[in-house]
């Protein structure tokens, strides 16, 4: 007798079974397999997000996004008063040449141009151009300072204020950049906005000053495509009223109202009231916007809005001195640590925010005309009255420079460039 297999009867049954284990076996291969890929998926991410998190501390402010930057990081610039005496222009220039800066900035205000309606008066900007190409210098304009006669009257003797009519304005920012388009470096379009006493008296409305560098960055463009433009560099300030706008809050409204349209490089001042190493989080600085470092916060705004790719430009920065007005003497620093800050924040610059921060202004080359009732002649790097060097302009013209790529070391002060005996070597 031959006695059937259990599996024989019935085939069916039997292959069914088969097939059932089969499919068992595949479904769990599968459910492994797709436990096995949710498990690398999941170290995959977690690795990724370990690696974002080392590149944001490797570059905290994307400065590897700077693509095509308008200025070597850093370009040395100072602030000069070289309107109206011909020699201390000269006088004042040459320091510059002998500090191995490459860039000054000089105002080039509406009201000396045309302080007449109608009547230009081009005589002292050829000459201070000319006077800065002899000396292979290049030019910072800073465009403001609105005649009488075109101001609304309720302005007063405010310092400066928007024009009624926007259309004259950009009139005038077109005359200026059509005869000096390739000589004049870069345009600062207008200087602390978020001030009412630069604002005619008025209180600050970022929207109305975006109008306005909309209006002049129009008209430059036209007849020079390729000028570099800078926004107004806004004051450090809590103040939030009818006198002034807090520069941070400002700053968010500008991207708000789209300003990154019309400049090539955001403008921003960064006057120190404390040790520049000190940042806005630090116990010390009591304030954030104590701090030379301010200009992180609003790069970090700058990177919400996803203009990693900008520029920044310090558009003005220093130390004051000031024994004289209670408004500034609370912050203000011996001669001494006036120069070593100042070293200290150049150093700071380039340690940590090379290649978004490029040209770098620091105040002042005085007016000779100041006293010490003026609040600028403290924060002076030479002595108005004498025209004596400070401390501060002697350690900085003697201090390394890092221009990019292009290294001037640091001399020594009896040293012949440092003398003048021989030519100052100046970046590129």
């Amino acid at each position: 007798m031959v006695l059937a297999r259990p599996c024989d009867p019935p085939i069916t049954a039997c292959a069914n079974g088969k097939v059932t284990i089969w499919l068992a076996r595949i479904a769990s291969i599968r459910w492994r397999l797709a436990f096995l890929c949710l498990l690398l998926a999941v170290a995959a991410l977690a690795g990724l997000i370990i690696w974002l998190e080392q590149a944001a501390e490797r570059d905290p402010f994307q400065a590897s996004a700077i693509a095509d930057a308008p200025f070597p990081s850093l370009t040395y610039a100072v602030q000069a008063f070289l309107w109206w005496d011909e020699n201390h222009a000269g006088k004042s220039l040459d320091l510059v040449r002998l500090m191995s800066f490459s860039h000054v900035k000089q105002v080039f205000a509406w009201r000396d141009l045309e302080p007449i309606r109608g009547e230009w008066h081009w005589s002292a900007a050829e000459r201070i151009l000319d006077a800065a190409e002899r000396r292979e210098l290049k030019l910072v304009a800073r465009l403001g300072g609105v005649p009488a006669w075109a101001r609304p009257e309720s302005h007063g003797t405010v310092k400066d204020g928007p024009p009624l009519d926007l259309a004259r304005w950009a009139g005038y920012c077109e005359k200026v950049a059509q005869r000096f388009a390739g000589r004049v470096a870069a345009y600062q379009i207008w200087n602390e906005p978020n001030l009412s006493r630069e604002w005619g008296g008025d209180k600050p409305e970022p929207a109305a000053y975006v109008e306005l560098l909309a209006a002049c960055s129009k008209a430059i463009r036209r007849v020079d495509p390729q000028a570099i433009l800078i926004s107004a560099g806004l004051a450090p300030t809590g103040t939030n009223d009818a006198t002034a706008m807090p520069d941070d809050i400002y700053f968010d409204h500008l991207y708000r109202n789209s300003f990154q349209t019309y400049i090539n490089v955001v403008g921003v001042h960064a006057p120190g009231f404390v040790p520049p190493e000190i940042g806005p989080d630090d116990p010390q600085a009591a304030q954030r916007w104590f701090t030379f470092r301010r200009v992180e916060d609003l790069r970090k705004i700058m990177l919400r809005h996803g203009d990693a790719a900008r520029q920044m430009a310090i558009l003005e920065f220093g130390y004051t001195t000031d024994t004289t007005n209670p408004d500034y003497t609370w912050f203000s620093v011996s001669e001494d640590e006036q120069a070593e800050f100042i070293l200290r924040a150049y150093d700071y610059a380039i340690a940590n925010w090379r290649n978004w921060v490029g040209l770098m202004t620091l105040i002042y080359l005085p007016d000779p005309a100041w006293q010490p009732d003026d609040e600028e002649y403290w924060w002076s790097v030479i002595e108005p009255a004498t025209g004596a060097a400070r401390r501060a302009y002697i350690d900085v013209a003697n201090m390394r420079k890092v221009c990019g790529e292009f290294i001037i070391p640091a001399r020594e002060p009896d040293s012949p460039a440092a003398l003048g005996v021989e030519p100052a070597p100046v970046c590129p």
